[in-house]
């Protein structure tokens, strides 16, 4: 058996694990980084990039048979669903040399190619290696959640671990969960020409604004995705292919299955009892993302909460002034976006309309604009869209948009939520002519709309500056 001492021990090399890894190694600590899977974790190889190469290819399938009125003949795309997959492998190929072991072994990272799994609280062991480190940084991010559903274990299904290594088109794909993954994927599919149902227990998208998402599932539907909504699926079987069947007596049938009900804490191989480390379906951290050892810091999807790469990320920001400076530092999340890249596009940061009045109350003000009173929306014959601004104080505490581009255009909200600056700070802001961004401005612009254009005490002074002062 090897033994080893490090400053810093990571286990998982996802966004988070990677991170902690290049910014601490090259700030001087020495660290060793433990992974027996996929260099990149579940962002690179099974999550964010593949689905988002997709949807690129499924957007160029739409536009072929959507361009006549531009003045283009629509066309049938001729769909080659293997070669599509070849594009996804093909991003994700490209991508994967910076998050690569030559990659990190060259900044001077100590890469194992092992899982690590706790033997004391201050040891782990990575197969014939044990490591000893003064600090720990858990990082092993979330896998899929497969309900136990009757029968599924009968079938063949498919999860996003699977679905990007299928080569066969399905000749109908059933969807078990209205996420943002289920209604990504459906929504691709779709526009690949592939039918596709999605069957939900609730209501699809149901984390984010009901109004926001409205407009989404207009479009989605149109695709010709069909949604079952109030769906609890109680059986599968293999009938017809794979058959999925509600409490209430529905079903549907098609060629393929995927499951997209959620994601779990990748925590069952870990040890942490050893480590004396509490967790139940997640791992228990405080607000510096400490466990209940303080050597063992974790951070992402480990830890529940919002699951997204770049909270990861961010997570690691946290926690690398804790680790290397002994500064304090503490997690928030009020600032962290999120997008779901359907077309259109649905983004949020901060509060929702409905969590900033349960918060603040009346003192709440809700701005809104559409994207149909911009002009570059107009140009792309894309008005589908609104923008939220929830304000409370003078300062943008949420906002909710779904449109062309969504995700890009929330950032200069998560910019002003993340720094607390006012609503005159996006107001102050000059947008190129014409561009989608003119939307996040000329919401700003309507927090002033009652305060100046249909103010009486500012058309007095206005009147009495033209009429007296020279």
């Amino acid at each position: 058996m090897n033994r080893i001492k490090t400053d810093i021990c990571i286990l998982g090399a996802g966004s988070g694990g990677l991170s902690v890894a290049a910014g601490a190694v090259q700030m001087g600590a020495s660290v060793t980084l433990l992974e027996g899977g996929k260099m990149g974790g579940d962002c690179l190889n099974y999550g964010c990039v593949p689905s988002k190469a997709m949807i690129s290819a499924a957007h160029y399938a739409h536009a072929q048979a959507h361009s006549a009125a531009f003045g283009i003949a629509n066309v049938t795309p001729q769909v080659d669903y293997a070669a599509v997959k070849d594009h996804v492998h093909e991003v994700i190929g490209a991508i994967a040399p910076h998050d690569s072991v030559e990659r990190f072994e060259g900044l001077g990272v100590n890469v194992i190619t092992e899982y690590g799994r706790f033997i004391s609280e201050t040891e782990v062991q990575a197969g014939d290696t044990v490591i000893e480190a003064r600090r720990f940084v858990i990082a092993t991010g979330s896998s899929p959640l497969v309900p136990p559903i009757e029968g599924l274990d009968q079938v063949d299904y498919l999860t996003n671990e699977t679905l990007f290594d299928l080569r066969e088109t399905p000749s109908r794909l059933v969807i078990i969960g209205g996420g943002p993954i289920g209604m990504e994927m459906a929504q691709a599919h779709a526009r690949l020409g592939v039918p596709v149902t999605v069957v939900e227990g609730d209501k699809v998208l149901n984390k984010d604004d009901p109004e926001i998402t409205a407009i989404a599932l207009e479009r989605i539907r149109a695709d010709g995705v069909e949604i079952e909504e109030g769906f609890k699926v109680v059986t599968v079987s293999p009938e017809g292919g794979v058959t999925v069947s509600a409490e209430d007596g529905r079903s549907v049938t098609g060629s393929h299955l995927l499951v997209a009900v959620g994601r779990k804490a990748n925590v069952d191989s870990l040890d942490l009892d050893k480590a004396g480390v509490k967790y139940d379906r997640a791992i228990k951290v405080d607000e510096g993302l400490k466990t209940s050892n303080k050597r063992v810091y974790a951070i992402g999807d480990v830890t529940g909460g919002l699951q997204f790469t770049h909270k990861a990320s961010y997570d690691a920001t946290v926690i690398i002034k804790s680790m290397l400076f002994g500064l304090p530092s503490k997690a928030k999340s009020d600032h962290i976006p999120w997008a779901t890249y359907t077309d259109p596009e649905i983004a949020q940061v901060g509060l929702t309309e409905a969590q900033a009045k349960k918060r603040h109350g009346a003192g709440v003000e809700v701005l809104r604009f559409k994207f149909a009173e911009n002009d570059r929306a107009q140009a792309e014959k894309r008005t589908e869209g609104l923008i939220k601004v929830m304000v409370h104080k003078g300062k943008p505490v949420g906002a909710s948009m779904v449109g062309m581009r969504a995700g890009e255009l929330i950032q200069p909200y998560a910019l002003a939520i993340a720094n607390g600056l006012k609503i005159s700070a996006l107001t102050s802001m000059v947008s190129p002519y014409p561009t989608m961004t003119e939307v996040t401005k000329r919401a700003a612009g309507q927090y002033y709309v009652p305060r100046l254009f249909e103010n009486d005490t500012v058309k007095r002074v206005v009147g009495f500056v033209q009429k007296y002062v020279p």
